[in-house]
């Protein structure tokens, strides 16, 4: 059975929308970093999306664990016209559309963005497709609030707003078992 260990990168100690936007992660707290890696086997593969929060955490967690290249499709909700706006900012340009966009994800989308159900397609679709390609290995997938948020809801079985109800704090594991069905083992696990 392949387990697949969701950490979410560093903060960005951004106060905005955060999608594809390629900002940096702190990573000055090497307590915490140490903490992530001991946690975390020793044996597993690392990936990463391919911005560089997620590399640079993957690069700060790994330690010696093998490396398989950056994928694109970890990346974050494309938060389209949002990205660099301010949460109220949002709401109050778009009020209808934003209270949508919480209240029934699935098919809404920010303008020039993707949908929950979007991005849920394409962040299963990059992690099957890297399972395929390392059989029988657990895997230290290093990506985003989001898109963690979107396996946790799959592999749970539950709708999208339910999952948001879930933290996904910075440099927490979340695990998914990958058996013939998956399953979360643990949600927003801070070592």
């Amino acid at each position: 059975m392949t387990v697949v260990y969701w950490v979410r990168h560093g903060p960005t100690h951004e106060k905005t929308f955060v999608g594809h936007r390629d900002v940096a992660a702190d990573l000055s707290d090497r307590a915490m970093i140490a903490r992530v890696d001991k946690a975390l086997p020793r044996r597993a593969v690392v990936v990463s999306s391919d911005l560089r929060r997620s590399i640079d955490t993957a690069t700060a967690i790994g330690g010696d664990r093998p490396r398989l290249p950056h994928c694109a499709g970890l990346r974050e909700f494309d938060f389209g016209a949002w990205d660099g706006l301010h949460f109220a900012q949002v709401a109050e340009k778009w009020p209808d559309l934003s209270r949508a966009y919480w209240e029934t994800p699935g098919d809404v989308a920010a303008p020039d963005g993707e949908s929950w159900n979007m991005a849920e397609a394409r962040v299963s679709a990059e992690i099957a497709a890297v399972i395929a390609e390392n059989p029988r290995r657990d895997i230290i997938a290093v990506a985003h609030f989001g898109a963690i948020l979107t396996q946790v809801a799959k592999a749970a079985g539950i709708t999208p707003y339910r999952a948001l109800a879930h933290r996904i704090d910075n440099f927490s594991i979340t695990e998914i078992q990958m058996r013939p069905t998956p399953g979360v083992a643990r949600i927003n696990h801070l070592p």
